[in-house]
């Protein structure tokens, strides 16, 4: 049997995103919890809004949201960041995780583009 699922569902998961989150932290560690993202484990953070994510078409299939890269964000833990957290500060709540790198940072980083894809079905 197909498996379908319209544009529009997934956009409102990547519009929920794109209204509430607010800060992107680079982190020591993989945060769990809130406050490891905003405290325990954060090296740098910036503050964002919703005109520093663009959704869009998925690279695979189903759709995406881009976060705009930052550039001279200062470094209040020098150290190796591993993870971004997104947060949504105002429900104090992380929103996405991503891994994958390892950088050593200190007096100020440029955080790249980032992008998260819900693909559709299959």
């Amino acid at each position: 049997m197909a498996k379908s699922i319209n544009a529009t569902v997934l956009d409102q998961a990547l519009n929920y995103i794109k209204n509430n989150c607010t800060k992107v932290v680079l982190c020591s560690a993989n945060p769990t919890t809130f406050t490891e993202a905003n405290a325990t484990f954060k090296l740098a953070e910036v503050t964002v809004g919703s005109g520093d994510f663009t959704l869009a078409n998925g690279d695979v299939s189903g759709r995406k949201i881009t976060r705009a890269a930052k550039t001279g964000v200062t470094v209040s833990t020098a150290g190796t960041a591993t993870h971004e957290a997104w947060l949504d500060m105002t429900n104090s709540a992380i929103l996405k995780v991503t891994d994958g790198f390892s950088q050593a940072i200190s007096g100020t980083v440029d955080i790249g583009a980032c992008k998260y894809e819900i693909n559709n079905p299959s």
